[in-house]
């Protein structure tokens, strides 16, 4: 693990591979960069891969207030301090909002989007707000993680990653967990999202239970020319949880983009 400092203070990153245009991984409310191991160690052979957390998360000073628009000019910062100017963006959950945020604010510097188990507005998105902070608020964020892991998982998820999104959820700060939740579940981005013209695949977990694939059906209307690919057997996680069909459709879609 490690660190970038930059215009905006300390981020956390992590980073394996060199070559191509880069990608980079944004993780969920309830996750930080290292959710993205699975997608470092199996997308870096030919292709430098970078994760990244959000203010607050990980290895990453807070930001008091932060915005999704934050949390993206934090992203772009850290490319910033990496040299980084034109790269591939891939999202899950909260992480496909900052995708499209940062779209938004820069959208010369995203070669494609991938928003995995995300949206553009959620249909119950206020009410999963005030019950994530409430329970967080009860339960403290293990107590969060051990109540929500089920909804967050599909069926064949095995132990280990059961254990490891606990483990996860877990060590977020509270704090920055509450504006992770705002940050993801008040979006709409509708007008964003029909405003995106660069290749853009959207990916969803066929037992996602929390952004179910009638939330990615509805990011493919708004985005007509995006692919649409349904990851059988997998939940909320399903970078996490198939890792080898994310990683191979993944791999599809950027060698058929032009860098």
């Amino acid at each position: 693990m490690g660190w970038v400092e930059t215009a905006r203070g300390r981020i956390g990153m992590v980073e394996q591979g060199s070559g191509g245009v880069p990608l980079v991984l944004l993780h969920g409310v309830g996750s930080d960069k290292g959710v993205w191991r699975p997608q470092l160690e199996g997308l870096s052979g030919e292709q430098r891969v970078i994760a990244v957390d959000y203010p607050g998360y990980g290895e990453s000073e807070p930001l008091p207030d932060a915005s999704r628009e934050d949390f993206a000019a934090s992203v772009l910062s850290a490319l910033d301090a990496l040299e980084i100017d034109r790269a591939h963006v891939c999202g899950l959950s909260l992480g496909g909002v900052v995708a499209l945020a940062m779209h938004a604010a820069a959208p010369e510097r995203c070669i494609s989007l991938i928003l995995a188990d995300s949206f553009a507005v959620h249909p119950d998105g206020h009410a999963i707000h005030d019950r994530s902070l409430a329970a967080a608020a009860n339960l403290g964020m293990r107590g969060l993680a051990e109540a929500r892991v089920d909804a967050l998982l599909g069926a064949a998820a095995s132990a280990g990653v059961r254990a490891e999104v606990i483990d996860t959820m877990s060590r977020i700060d509270p704090a920055a967990y509450a504006l992770g939740a705002r940050a993801v579940w008040l979006a709409d981005q509708r007008e964003r999202a029909a405003a995106v013209r660069c290749p853009t695949l959207i990916l969803c977990g066929s037992e996602d239970r929390i952004t179910p694939p009638e939330l990615s059906d509805e990011l493919k209307e708004l985005i007509p020319h995006a692919a649409l690919v349904e990851i059988a057997g997998a939940g909320h996680l399903s970078n996490l949880e198939q890792p080898a069909i994310f990683n191979r459709v993944v791999e599809r879609f950027l060698a058929g983009v032009d860098g």
